[in-house]
């Protein structure tokens, strides 16, 4: 267990915060306080609730000596000493490195992968599944863009999410999603296998990500429907190339003001994850600590359809609830995903 003088210094640094926000601190330092002060809290409040079940335990154990009240400790002490492992537990949880990123919105990208046509209509379910999961959330999604196939599929399409720890939960579903089923166009009732590639990317500001101009080439062109039908005849859709490493980014649902806007959004933040995944490839310990490589080219998971059956491979998980899963029912897996990785670390921190 944490030693108690850590788990004081903390607390003694948690206080100190919150005196200088009710103090009122000075504006220049308030973000940086807030930050902090809501980053340690709930590892402040899991902290007093450990000590608070440690005294009691203290005092039922000192009852042991009064007779009047021996009866009642002894009935309190292994009850309380039942509990105090799940108080160290959340509190190991709570003690966890957290991934900076977490708490912020995310760019969700979804593009077909083989199969053709069904891959295409595979990739559509994926995105009413996450728009549903959403919803089922509380949480904001905005197609930023999207472009799709003749059937009714789609070819890409990225959308922005928005709310309270949406990449914390949805930064597992980034690799390659695969499908069985019998497609729409299968005559003879044949299952066939594609797939689709999801990324979750960390949203990322300015300060994050210096884009300078001369390292980007901007293109405007006809925004087109499906089927590739020009929807209007201005050329409000934009492309955007970012030069050094050759990152094409295009945006074509708004004006084309915000659509340059959408599109250096969605471009900062795939330059972010590169960066993100630099240094985790730097660090071999985080590396460890991740749930499968996070490499969007690694299967991570399969939907069959004719046995109505889901598997993450990353964590050998099966459930069959598949019609359910595709409503945006997906929180049994993604809490699966999130304890997981919580008890990778749990277990190097502890190594």
């Amino acid at each position: 267990m944490v030693p108690l003088d850590k788990l004081a210094q903390i607390t003694q640094r948690f206080e100190f915060l919150e005196a200088r926000l009710n103090a009122g601190a000075p504006p220049a330092e308030i973000a940086e306080i807030s930050r902090e002060y809501s980053n340690l809290k709930p590892v402040a409040d899991q902290i007093a609730a450990y000590r608070r079940a440690l005294d009691d335990l203290s005092d039922a154990q000192a009852m042991l000596s009064d007779p009047e009240m021996k009866a009642l400790a002894e009935d309190e002490i292994p009850r309380l000493r039942a509990l105090i492992p799940d108080y160290e537990h959340a509190l190991r949880l709570a003690l966890l490195p957290k991934d900076a990123a977490d708490a912020r919105p995310a760019i969700l990208e979804i593009r077909p992968g083989t199969g053709g046509d069904e891959a295409a209509l595979f990739a559509a379910d994926l995105l009413r599944m996450y728009q549903r999961y959403a919803e089922r959330m509380g949480w904001r999604f905005e197609i930023l863009d999207q472009q799709f196939s003749d059937l009714g599929g789609i070819k890409e399409v990225t959308a922005h999410v928005q709310g309270e720890g949406v990449f914390a939960k949805l930064k597992f579903e980034s690799g390659v999603h695969r499908v069985q089923r019998v497609p729409e166009t299968e005559a003879q009732g044949r299952v066939h296998t594609s797939a689709a590639t999801v990324a979750v990317l960390p949203e990322a500001e300015e300060v994050d990500i210096d884009i300078p101009a001369t390292d980007i080439r901007i293109d405007t062109m006809r925004a087109s429907g499906a089927g590739g039908q020009h929807v209007n005849t201005t050329d409000s859709a934009v492309r955007i190339t970012h030069l050094p490493s050759g990152i094409i980014v295009t945006s074509s649902e708004k004006s084309q003001h915000q659509n340059r806007a959408i599109a250096m959004q969605v471009l900062r933040a795939r330059l972010y994850e590169i960066e993100r995944e630099r240094q985790a490839n730097d660090r071999a310990a985080d590396r460890k600590a991740q749930v499968g490589s996070g490499d969007r080219s690694e299967r991570i998971r399969t939907y069959n359809f004719p046995q109505g059956r889901l598997t993450d491979h990353r964590i050998n998980l099966t459930v069959y609830s598949l019609a359910a899963v595709m409503q945006g029912d997906i929180d049994t897996i993604v809490n699966a995903l999130v304890a997981h990785d919580q008890a990778e670390k749990l277990a190097e921190m502890e190594a």
